[in-house]
């Protein structure tokens, strides 16, 4: 028997590499004050090697669910926030100034701080949209970004980016893991920061991040490939939501 990985084709003859489902049981078991998810009674583990443990039991029911919803091969790209997890315990928690840092960053060209310089109907879109949200971080978090017309960067006030760092260096692994990602998703401090504080939900932050894509769907029309991708980034936002609701 060759010790080669088995791999199946895919439906235009392409190797699907995924690894087939390996396992027939998924459960949650508690430990102490924590959770893990086990696979035919064995812990799940992180791709370093550490225990997965999950502070919740819903988050332990959410991360079950998406292996239970594994059908012949295991899709991890699917498994949203079992990677999630796997970014809180392997680098959040281990490397926590670096991804408050990376948190930061985003507010220094801020998505929600840069309005269109035309057309004026996109660029009152946006301000309708946006405008309360900045208000709300500079008011609430100190997060105070000044708008700006057009794509050239602006120097935002340094105080601010510190509100936000020192912001995510005060969260949890588990929360600063969500509002990282958040972040990175939406490509915004202020709409990541809305939703990990639950001020609006990661699925309407979502739709705020694209107006400027959605002006131009609605004057140019949409393609097969970008359709795909807000489909999918849509999921990641709903999966986002599960994410923080789960963590209470």
């Amino acid at each position: 028997m060759s010790d080669k990985p088995e791999y199946a084709k895919g439906v235009k003859g392409e190797i699907d590499q995924r690894p087939k489902r390996f396992y027939k049981n998924v459960d949650i078991a508690a430990d102490g004050d924590v959770w893990r998810v086990t696979l035919d009674g064995k812990a799940l583990r992180t791709p370093n090697g550490n225990p997965l443990i999950l502070p919740t039991e819903a988050l332990a029911n959410v991360i079950a669910d998406e292996w239970r919803a594994q059908v012949e091969r295991i899709d991890l790209q699917s498994m949203f926030n079992t990677r999630l997890a796997h970014m809180a315990i392997d680098r959040a928690g281990r490397a926590g100034a670096e991804l408050a840092a990376e948190a930061a960053r985003f507010a220094e060209t801020d998505l929600v701080s840069h309005l269109a310089e035309a057309p004026a109907a996109l660029r009152d879109r946006q301000q309708a949209s946006w405008g309360p949200l900045r208000n709300w971080a500079a008011d609430e978090m100190g997060v105070r970004l000044k708008p700006v017309e057009g794509i050239i960067a602006h120097v935002q006030p340094e105080e601010s980016l510190a509100a936000m760092r020192d912001h995510a260096l005060a969260l949890d692994a588990y929360r600063l893991a969500g509002l990282t990602h958040g972040v990175s998703l939406l490509g915004s401090a202020v709409l990541g920061l809305a939703v990990e504080r639950a001020r609006i939900s990661a699925a309407e932050a979502y739709e705020l991040s694209r107006l400027d894509e959605q002006y131009q769907i609605e004057h140019w029309g949409q393609d097969e490939e970008a359709m795909r991708r807000t489909d999918r980034h849509r999921e990641e936002a709903r999966a986002l939501d599960l994410w923080f609701g789960a963590l209470g």
